[in-house]
């Protein structure tokens, strides 16, 4: 599972939202965005793109598991302002390719969060280690294995 921005690794708990840090959604961890203004948004695996928003994406893996990348903190808010798609939905993804672009400097800006959970969709919690936590990454730089 690859970082899908660059910047720090934390632990969901770190999350500024209950749903995320309590792994309601599933486990994995989270991203705080290095860098300002547009930042590249990539798949963090290869597979077909089966929820996209603004503000979201869910890719589920061949033969493997969805993974949710949710950009920043009740983001949804933003209604796709200071998003750009880059993709469609149904659209196969390498890992690594864009699929948002989003203004990190805006989204500050208006009061969110820039945190980036990157979570196994209906895994287990706490089924999801990572030696990736506290390192800063570059996008692309692995975050944990897929179970």
């Amino acid at each position: 599972m690859g970082a899908p921005v660059a910047g720090t690794v934390t632990t969901l708990a770190e999350v500024p939202d209950e749903v995320f840090a309590a792994q309601m959604v599933g486990p994995g961890v989270s991203v705080a965005p290095s860098g300002s203004g547009p930042v590249e948004v990539v798949a963090p695996v290869a597979g077909t793109i089966v929820k996209l928003h603004p503000h979201a994406f869910v890719i589920t893996a061949p033969e493997g598991p969805s993974v949710l990348v949710h950009v920043g903190i009740d983001t949804v808010e933003l209604k796709g302002r200071h998003f750009t798609v880059h993709a469609e939905q149904g659209q196969e993804v390498a890992a690594g390719e864009t699929v948002v672009t989003v203004d990190l400097d805006a989204v500050q800006d208006a009061g969110y969060s820039a945190a980036c959970p990157v979570v196994v969709l209906g895994a287990a919690p706490d089924s999801v280690t990572s030696d990736a936590v506290g390192r800063t990454v570059a996008s692309g730089d692995r975050l944990y294995d897929l179970l």
